[in-house]
Formats: structure tokens, sequence, C-alpha cells
């Protein structure tokens, strides 16, 4: 069963509070989403350990019922 976007947000929003999170369905399947993140938690992070944080907020749903997830993440301006 694929993932919808508002649980996507859900899941990062409750790992990450301050983020703002902007989801896109790539394909119009609910399989294939890009996810925009913005957090000051990743300032001074790695773009790798940034990532690592949105795939521990998605809970084991990477690879799963999400299928694909574009990310862009990045510290605040």
């Amino acid at each position: 069963m694929a993932m919808e976007a508002g649980e996507i947000e859900r899941l990062i929003k409750e790992a990450i509070p301050d983020a703002t999170v902007t989801i896109r369905d790539l394909a119009g399947d609910g399989d294939h989403y890009a996810a925009e993140v913005v957090s000051e938690s990743f300032r001074g992070k790695s773009r790798v350990q940034q990532h690592q944080l949105i795939y521990q907020a998605l809970q084991g749903n990477m690879g799963g019922a999400l299928h694909a997830l574009a990310l862009q993440t990045s510290a605040p301006e």
C-alpha cells in the first residue's frame, strides 16, 4: 500500500518539528514523491546526515510503503 503525501509530511514534522516540508507526487501514482525539507537541525550536517534524519523519520517505510522519494534538504538561509 502506498503512502500519502500528508503521511510523509506528518512523519517528518513529528521527528523534526521546526521543518518546513514540501511534498510533490512526481508520477501521480502516490508511489513516487519529491520532498524538500528545510530545517535548522540540518545546519553543519553533511547531505548524507541530513538524508539519514529523514529516513529515520519515515520509520522504515522507505523502500516498502514508500517506493521512491527524491530528497532535497537544507538549513534555512
